[in-house]
């Protein structure tokens, strides 16, 4: 377990801070933005939680995802070893790393929510409910940090279960927001509906 005895340590006061394995970065360093892209999808996700508190089992799957994107976190800011890198090596028990099944899991929950809904015949909107608002913002945001893992991967060596991880997470959120507006109510796009906004 993690423990913190201190909250501020003056550590980070010069632009900088430590990675999961002691090496000092910048804090806009493409690994540090990566992984703080990923915290503000967390916390995104816990205001989602907020909105569906009525729903036990969906606020179980959320915060299930709050985990995953801990691990996610976790993942990316310890920079692969050299054991890691090379072909066909496992990475270490000790590191801890997204991994293929939790990808998997990702995409059986989204098979089971679409197929649930009807077929989209338009781009939709984001909004509707205020939990399918949430979600979308959620999308968003997940879409941001899913740029800067695949802008940190073209700099440096990332697993490569992390950027699909992301990439996959956010068509769940895409999913499960169209599924917490009610049948037939999602907010669809009419191309040139703004046109006579004045």
């Amino acid at each position: 377990m993690v423990r913190l005895d201190r909250i501020y340590t003056r550590g980070g006061d010069r632009g900088e801070t430590s990675l999961g394995d002691g090496s000092r970065v910048a804090k806009d360093s493409l690994r540090v933005a990566a992984y703080g892209d990923i915290d503000e999808l967390n916390a995104v996700l816990g205001l989602a939680i907020c909105e569906a508190a009525a729903d036990a089992a969906f606020v179980a799957d959320l915060s299930r995802l709050q985990n995953d994107l801990f691990d996610l976190g976790a993942d990316l800011c310890v920079p692969q070893s050299s054991e890691e890198r090379a072909e066909g090596e496992a990475p270490r028990k000790s590191r801890l790393r997204i991994r293929p099944d939790q990808v998997t899991a990702l995409e059986a929950w989204i098979d089971r929510v679409n197929e649930a809904l009807p077929p989209l015949t338009s781009f939709i909107l984001p909004g509707g409910t205020r939990l399918a608002a949430q979600l979308h913002v959620a999308r968003t945001v997940c879409r941001r940090a899913e740029r800067a893992v695949a802008a940190l991967a073209r700099a440096e060596t990332v697993n490569p279960a992390a950027l699909e991880y992301v990439n996959r997470l956010s068509d769940l959120l895409f999913v499960l927001a169209r599924a917490a507006n009610p049948p037939g109510a999602e907010p669809l796009w009419q191309p040139g509906g703004g046109s006579s906004v004045s």
